[in-house]
Protein backbone atom coordinates (compact mmCIF):
# COMPACT_ATOMS: atom_id res chain seq x y z
CA UNK A 1 0.00 0.00 0.00
CA UNK A 2 1.56 3.45 -1.03
CA UNK A 3 0.92 7.02 0.59
CA UNK A 4 -1.91 7.08 -2.54
CA UNK A 5 -3.76 3.97 -1.36
CA UNK A 6 -3.80 5.27 2.32
CA UNK A 7 -4.96 8.48 1.53
CA UNK A 8 -8.13 6.37 -0.46
CA UNK A 9 -8.63 4.27 1.95
CA UNK A 10 -9.13 7.31 4.27
CA UNK A 11 -11.30 9.34 2.31
CA UNK A 12 -13.28 6.01 2.43
CA UNK A 13 -13.10 5.57 6.49
CA UNK A 14 -14.26 9.09 6.83
CA UNK A 15 -17.40 8.49 4.92
CA UNK A 16 -18.32 5.38 6.75
CA UNK A 17 -17.31 6.27 9.97
CA UNK A 18 -14.61 4.12 10.32
CA UNK A 19 -11.79 3.61 12.37
CA UNK A 20 -8.50 4.14 11.16
CA UNK A 21 -6.21 0.84 12.84
CA UNK A 22 -2.79 0.32 12.86
CA UNK A 23 -1.72 -2.95 14.15
CA UNK A 24 1.93 -4.93 15.66
CA UNK A 25 2.45 -7.79 17.03
CA UNK A 26 5.92 -7.81 19.72
CA UNK A 27 7.15 -9.72 22.30
CA UNK A 28 9.32 -9.66 25.86
CA UNK A 29 11.03 -12.16 27.87
CA UNK A 30 12.88 -12.14 31.54
CA UNK A 31 16.05 -11.08 29.70
CA UNK A 32 16.24 -7.72 30.49
CA UNK A 33 15.77 -5.01 27.87
CA UNK A 34 19.13 -2.98 28.50
CA UNK A 35 19.81 0.85 28.33
CA UNK A 36 22.19 3.34 29.46
CA UNK A 37 21.73 4.70 33.08
CA UNK A 38 23.16 7.00 35.40
CA UNK A 39 24.84 5.56 38.78
CA UNK A 40 27.35 6.79 41.24
CA UNK A 41 30.74 7.68 39.75
CA UNK A 42 33.23 4.58 40.15
CA UNK A 43 30.13 2.20 40.43
CA UNK A 44 29.16 0.31 37.00
CA UNK A 45 25.43 -0.29 36.80
CA UNK A 46 24.83 -4.39 36.68
CA UNK A 47 22.19 -6.11 36.07
CA UNK A 48 20.97 -9.64 37.91
CA UNK A 49 18.48 -11.78 36.12
CA UNK A 50 17.36 -14.96 35.58
CA UNK A 51 18.80 -16.59 31.94
CA UNK A 52 15.32 -17.25 30.80
CA UNK A 53 13.70 -17.52 27.29
CA UNK A 54 10.51 -17.65 28.05
CA UNK A 55 8.67 -15.46 26.57
CA UNK A 56 5.48 -13.52 26.29
CA UNK A 57 3.52 -11.63 23.15
CA UNK A 58 1.86 -8.26 23.14
CA UNK A 59 -0.85 -7.42 20.07
CA UNK A 60 -1.78 -3.93 19.98
CA UNK A 61 -3.99 -1.67 17.62
CA UNK A 62 -3.43 2.03 17.55
CA UNK A 63 -7.30 3.36 16.81
CA UNK A 64 -7.38 7.35 15.52
CA UNK A 65 -10.65 8.70 13.97
CA UNK A 66 -9.95 10.06 10.57
CA UNK A 67 -11.22 13.55 11.61
CA UNK A 68 -8.04 13.13 14.54
CA UNK A 69 -10.81 13.90 17.65
CA UNK A 70 -9.93 10.56 19.45
CA UNK A 71 -7.41 8.12 19.57
CA UNK A 72 -7.18 4.70 21.37
CA UNK A 73 -4.82 1.93 22.04
CA UNK A 74 -6.05 -1.26 22.37
CA UNK A 75 -3.51 -4.04 23.35
CA UNK A 76 -3.75 -7.70 24.61
CA UNK A 77 -0.57 -10.15 26.05
CA UNK A 78 -0.34 -13.96 26.09
CA UNK A 79 2.29 -16.41 26.41
CA UNK A 80 4.02 -17.60 23.58
CA UNK A 81 3.61 -16.28 19.91
CA UNK A 82 0.77 -14.64 17.55
CA UNK A 83 -0.87 -17.05 14.92
CA UNK A 84 -4.17 -16.83 12.98
CA UNK A 85 -6.39 -18.40 15.41
CA UNK A 86 -5.41 -16.10 18.25
CA UNK A 87 -5.42 -12.79 15.99
CA UNK A 88 -8.85 -13.69 14.84
CA UNK A 89 -9.90 -13.99 18.36
CA UNK A 90 -8.14 -10.37 18.99
CA UNK A 91 -9.46 -8.50 15.63
CA UNK A 92 -12.93 -9.92 17.25
CA UNK A 93 -12.39 -8.35 20.35
CA UNK A 94 -11.31 -4.91 18.43
CA UNK A 95 -14.42 -5.06 16.78
CA UNK A 96 -16.32 -5.40 20.71
CA UNK A 97 -14.08 -2.71 21.79
CA UNK A 98 -14.49 -0.12 18.89
CA UNK A 99 -18.83 -1.14 19.70
CA UNK A 100 -18.79 -2.70 16.46
CA UNK A 101 -18.12 0.59 13.81
CA UNK A 102 -15.83 -0.37 10.56
CA UNK A 103 -12.43 -0.11 10.57
CA UNK A 104 -9.71 0.26 8.25
CA UNK A 105 -6.83 -2.33 9.31
CA UNK A 106 -3.52 -1.28 8.64
CA UNK A 107 -0.59 -4.17 9.40
CA UNK A 108 2.61 -5.77 8.17
CA UNK A 109 3.61 -9.15 5.94
CA UNK A 110 3.80 -11.53 8.88
CA UNK A 111 2.56 -14.72 7.93
CA UNK A 112 0.16 -15.08 9.98
CA UNK A 113 -1.88 -12.12 8.54
CA UNK A 114 -0.94 -14.04 4.96
CA UNK A 115 -2.48 -17.46 6.14
CA UNK A 116 -4.93 -19.28 3.88
CA UNK A 117 -6.88 -20.04 7.15
CA UNK A 118 -6.57 -15.56 7.80
CA UNK A 119 -7.69 -14.94 4.16
CA UNK A 120 -10.52 -16.76 4.76
CA UNK A 121 -12.04 -15.52 7.66
CA UNK A 122 -10.90 -12.09 6.09
CA UNK A 123 -13.35 -12.81 3.53
CA UNK A 124 -16.39 -13.30 5.85
CA UNK A 125 -15.96 -10.30 7.37
CA UNK A 126 -16.42 -7.14 4.96
CA UNK A 127 -19.12 -5.98 6.11
CA UNK A 128 -17.00 -4.21 9.07
CA UNK A 129 -13.22 -4.93 8.50
CA UNK A 130 -10.82 -3.29 5.58
CA UNK A 131 -7.31 -4.72 5.59
CA UNK A 132 -4.58 -2.96 3.89
CA UNK A 133 -0.77 -4.35 4.11
CA UNK A 134 1.97 -1.97 4.63
CA UNK A 135 4.36 -2.18 2.16
CA UNK A 136 7.78 -4.62 2.99
CA UNK A 137 10.53 -3.40 5.02
CA UNK A 138 8.16 0.03 6.29
CA UNK A 139 7.57 -0.65 9.60
CA UNK A 140 8.78 3.32 10.25
CA UNK A 141 5.55 3.68 8.66
CA UNK A 142 3.63 2.00 11.66
CA UNK A 143 3.25 3.78 14.73
CA UNK A 144 2.48 1.13 16.98
CA UNK A 145 6.07 0.28 16.61
CA UNK A 146 6.97 3.52 17.99
CA UNK A 147 4.60 2.54 21.27
CA UNK A 148 6.70 -0.89 21.38
CA UNK A 149 10.51 1.41 21.62
CA UNK A 150 8.35 3.75 24.39
CA UNK A 151 7.66 0.92 26.01
CA UNK A 152 10.81 -1.01 26.00
CA UNK A 153 12.86 2.10 26.73
CA UNK A 154 10.64 2.79 29.80
CA UNK A 155 8.84 0.57 32.03
CA UNK A 156 10.49 -2.52 30.31
CA UNK A 157 14.20 -0.78 30.39
CA UNK A 158 16.78 -2.49 32.85
CA UNK A 159 13.72 -5.08 34.17
CA UNK A 160 14.91 -7.78 35.64
CA UNK A 161 11.84 -10.08 36.82
CA UNK A 162 12.13 -13.05 38.60
CA UNK A 163 8.90 -14.36 36.77
CA UNK A 164 6.62 -13.40 33.78
CA UNK A 165 3.83 -12.34 35.48
CA UNK A 166 5.88 -9.19 36.90
CA UNK A 167 7.18 -8.36 33.59
CA UNK A 168 3.55 -8.70 31.98
CA UNK A 169 2.59 -6.15 35.08
CA UNK A 170 5.13 -3.45 33.56
CA UNK A 171 3.97 -4.15 30.06
CA UNK A 172 0.33 -3.51 31.10
CA UNK A 173 1.50 -0.43 33.38
CA UNK A 174 3.51 1.11 30.15
CA UNK A 175 0.97 0.47 27.67
CA UNK A 176 -2.05 2.21 29.83
CA UNK A 177 0.08 5.05 30.20
CA UNK A 178 1.10 5.45 26.43
CA UNK A 179 -3.11 4.95 25.62
CA UNK A 180 -3.90 7.41 28.38
CA UNK A 181 -2.30 10.42 26.74
CA UNK A 182 -4.40 11.27 22.95
CA UNK A 183 -1.03 13.46 22.85
CA UNK A 184 1.55 10.44 22.69
CA UNK A 185 -0.68 8.52 20.55
CA UNK A 186 -0.92 11.51 17.79
CA UNK A 187 3.07 12.03 18.17
CA UNK A 188 3.69 8.28 16.98
CA UNK A 189 1.37 9.10 14.22
CA UNK A 190 2.91 12.11 13.11
CA UNK A 191 6.62 11.00 13.53
CA UNK A 192 5.42 8.44 10.87
CA UNK A 193 4.72 11.16 8.19
CA UNK A 194 1.26 10.09 7.54
CA UNK A 195 -1.58 12.14 7.99
CA UNK A 196 -5.27 11.12 8.63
Amino acid sequence: MGQAGLAQDQKGARRRGAWICFQDESGFSLLPVVRGTWAPRGQTPVLRHRFSWSRMSMAGVLAYRPDRSRAKLIFQTKPGSYNTESLITFLTQLRRHLRGKPIVLIWDGLSAHRSKDMKAWLATQQHWLTVEALPGYAHDLNPMELVWGNLKATELANLCPDILNDADTAVHTGLHRIGSSYQLCFNFLDHTGLRL
